[in-house]
């Protein structure tokens, strides 16, 4: 098994989608996640080549035949690999965010220093 799988954001993100509700149609899926339905069908189907989800064929509340979404247990590792990277990658995005907003408010505070009299920033 693969023990370290970089995925992008769009591919994690359906992944976690499809873990929380396996029956979300892709056009579901699309609007949910503000991709278009020709890359969420792509999503979907290198999820099901890498054999991360299954798709099997239901019959849904209307009576029509569409899919439903099963996580496998490759697709569960995998998640969980990459909630912990997608965490980490989020919590170093902030963290130098934090340090630029600091530099910004102390860059201004100067700015406003040299211009005491002139408050129209």
């Amino acid at each position: 098994m693969e023990l370290f799988v970089e995925m992008d954001e769009p591919q994690f993100k359906t992944l976690r989608e499809l873990a929380m509700d396996g029956t979300l149609s892709q056009r579901d899926l699309s609007r949910r996640m503000g991709l278009s339905l020709g890359r969420v069908n792509y999503l979907v189907n290198a999820l099901v080549k890498k054999g991360y989800i299954k798709a099997t064929r239901f019959k849904n509340s209307r009576n029509k035949m569409a899919y439903m979404y099963v996580l496998t247990p490759k697709g569960i590792s995998v998640r969980l690999t990459q909630t912990y990277t997608f965490l980490q990658r989020k919590l170093n995005e902030f963290e130098m965010l934090k340090h630029e907003i600091e530099v910004l408010r102390k860059e201004n505070g100067e700015f406003e220093n040299l211009n005491e009299g002139d408050r129209r920033l």
